[in-house]
């Protein structure tokens, strides 16, 4: 942005609500690709109720909202809101045939399926009149918008008086009603017994993406429940991704879409120039709250994990399609300028908890899926210190190395990848040059800003961000990392079992398992009575003094 632009231009206003509004609608005007939209192109199903039209309709649509309409959503599913609606229109029966079906059925004279089974309430035919068929669909709406328990007195009310009149078959009919309203507000569970209204948010992200999971809570219940992604063009914080968020989801909202209250996995960056802008989007006073304790938490709980899942599921999707995979494999070789896609990737990643205690994971990709039994694990021996160019070498080394080139070691990678930058690479480079397989593409992943560094290149090659080859290489490295972390804390576990309970008589593998297990660490061990002791599997009283005595030299039975 900094080497294209031509000039430097800005707008001065009077707050900073009024710079948020103008700048996300400049975005949304201009598409300038320096901005990210935060949200991406999937179209959620609405229900909508047509009240701009004379006999209002409803049913299920996407796309862009048109005045004069209830909008009541989005959902996750169309199949939901249409499951919903058959229940609903047992009770509210509107008109939810097309134009054309509704002109037909007037100039034929006689009402469709619909109208015949009581689940319409035949406008088309004059069976009812248009105000009271508006006045139908305006119900509907209002038990959309959570005002159930009103209807539920209404027609509770309604029924004991046709009973009371002995009008039996009146009664039956509300009484069926009454059981499709309850059938219909027990698809949504009670997750607020206080009849809550608010949305309820919760992001899980990681270096290149976020996901944004939000749940609609109308009168205590789940009315509906959406989910995006959004690139990670800035390297926010999960607050400043929460204020993005929020934008994104409000952006287009109606006002009456605008809850009072937002429950939030992590408060805005901008909490009032946030809280300022939605007041003023929606005309009444927004809450914007991070709940601690109660049924809220426990709420926000469930939607965090939808959202963790959702993510995960989003990066396993990723991976497991193999258009996907393919791209991302070309991606690389065309960004690397490899002649060929890369069909093996190998990655080596090093980890260390102390001088003297460094490994090495070395993981294989296969046509974009993990290969785990060629996996491999590497106890750095030749470093003293904690020297990352130093053990990327030696690794590189014996890897590359003709004893180890066996199996399918034998056939070499079409790209290896280190987990760090140029100094990495380098080093990794110079060592495969010592053992013959210099001619074999290297290239080193940063962290921080997931720079793609080449040996002997200062300047690192930048993947867009939505580009699949990055993500197969993110999605590489995270592996080797956990592969690396995972050998680490087993080796540390075994050392520390390889500890002075080692020099204690009769205390084998089993048992000093089980002692730390119990009590967690040494130190926890050498601090207890024999009583406690005693409290461990396979501890008798003997063993558990012979221990106590072992760490206190002046003890005395």
């Amino acid at each position: 942005m900094v080497t294209t632009a031509k000039s430097v231009d800005w707008v001065v206003v009077d707050t900073e609500t009024e710079a948020l509004q103008l700048e996300f609608t400049w975005i949304k005007e201009f598409k300038p690709r320096f901005n990210v939209r935060y949200r991406d192109d999937k179209s959620y199903p609405y229900l909508v109720v047509t009240l701009s039209e004379e006999f209002p309709r409803v049913m299920v649509a996407r796309g862009a909202k048109r005045p004069g309409n209830r909008y009541f959503g989005p959902f996750s599913h169309a199949w939901a809101i249409r499951q919903t609606l058959q229940l609903l229109l047992k009770v509210f029966p509107v008109r939810s045939c097309r134009a054309g079906v509704f002109r037909q059925h007037q100039l034929l004279g006689r009402p469709c399926l619909l109208g015949q089974i009581d689940r319409c309430s035949a406008p088309c035919v004059g069976r009812i009149s248009p105000e009271a068929h508006r006045q139908i669909a305006t119900e509907l709406c209002d038990f959309m918008a959570g005002k159930a328990k009103g209807l539920l007195s209404n027609l509770e009310s309604e029924m004991n008086r046709a009973s009371r009149e002995q009008d039996y078959e009146l009664a039956a009919r509300l009484r069926d009603n009454i059981e499709a309203v309850q059938a219909a507000l027990d698809v949504s569970a009670v997750v607020l017994p206080d009849g809550t209204n608010a949305d309820v948010v919760a992001i899980a992200s990681d270096e290149l993406e976020a996901l944004v999971e939000v749940f609609h809570v109308r009168d205590g219940r789940v009315r509906g429940e959406r989910r995006f992604t959004m690139e990670r063009i800035e390297d926010l914080p999960e607050s400043g991704l929460m204020q993005k968020a929020l934008v994104a989801i409000y952006d287009e909202a109606r006002p009456d879409e605008v809850p009072t209250q937002i429950l939030v996995s992590q408060l805005p960056s901008d909490l009032e120039i946030t809280t300022d802008w939605l007041a003023l989007k929606s005309s009444h006073e927004v809450r914007i709250r991070q709940p601690k304790t109660g049924p809220k938490t426990q709420l926000m709980q469930t939607v965090a994990r939808n959202a963790e899942h959702g993510l995960a599921f989003h990066k396993l999707r990723r991976g497991g399609d193999l258009t996907v995979r393919a791209q991302a494999m070309t991606d690389l070789g065309d960004a690397l300028g490899l002649a060929e896609p890369p069909f093996r990737i190998e990655t080596i990643d090093i980890s260390n908890a102390a001088d003297d205690d460094i490994v090495a994971s070395l993981v294989v990709f296969e046509d974009g899926l993990a290969k785990k039994s060629d996996y491999r694990h590497f106890i750095v021996k030749s470093v003293v210190g904690q020297d990352d160019f130093a053990s990327v070498a030696e690794v590189c080394r014996r890897r590359f190395s003709q004893s180890s080139k066996r199996g399918d070691f034998a056939k070499p990678p079409q790209l290896v990848v280190i987990d760090g930058g140029l100094g990495q690479v380098n080093a990794a480079r110079s060592a495969m040059q010592e053992v013959g397989a210099g001619d074999i593409p290297v290239i080193g992943l940063a962290k921080r800003l997931e720079e793609i560094f080449l040996p002997g290149q200062a300047e690192p090659i930048v993947l867009p961000r939505n580009s699949q080859g990055l993500f197969l290489l993110q999605r590489m490295r995270d592996e080797a990392h956990r592969f690396a972390n995972s050998h680490l804390q087993k080796r540390r576990k075994k050392k520390l079992l390889e500890s002075e309970l080692d020099q204690i008589a009769g205390l084998g593998e089993s048992k000093k398992r089980n002692l730390l297990e119990h009590f967690g660490t040494l130190g926890k061990v050498r601090e207890s009575s024999v009583e406690q002791l005693c409290e461990v599997s396979g501890i008798g009283p003997n063993l558990a003094l012979q221990i106590y005595r072992h760490f206190h030299d002046d003890a005395t039975q």
